[in-house]
């Protein structure tokens, strides 16, 4: 079972862009709204260069690195084709208008120290 945590109201991200939830010493989560009012999360890190996801550009459902236009996967966290690698996902439920990420993937994933290769 898993052990959400609420991070903030839908209407707290702006359409097509998103909001940075802080982990300590750990490099922090961007959570996008599209414009359908779908809700992501990935790793607030670029996998080509460790660009910040969360001032990229949301477009359908994915993410235009600000750093080098590499288009990333909002739902899988990959990069879309020619260029490869991927960044990493965590759950998020919305409920009554509520986005709640997963407290054990917060704690658990993608712990290395802001700004440090993942």
């Amino acid at each position: 079972m898993s052990n959400w945590k609420s991070i903030c109201r839908i209407d707290d991200i702006p359409v097509l862009g998103a909001r940075r939830v802080a982990r300590g010493q750990a490099t922090a989560v961007a959570v996008f709204r599209n414009a359908e009012d779908k809700v992501f999360a990935l790793l607030d890190r670029c996998p080509h260069k460790g660009g910040p996801l969360s001032q990229g550009i949301v477009f359908g459902e994915s993410v235009a690195c600000p750093l080098h236009n590499w288009t990333i996967g909002l739902a899988d966290g990959c990069a879309k084709a020619p260029d490869a690698g991927c960044t990493t996902r965590f759950s998020v439920k919305v409920d009554n208008g509520v986005v709640h990420l997963d407290r054990d993937e917060l704690d658990q994933l993608a712990l290395h120290p802001a700004g440090q290769p993942a």
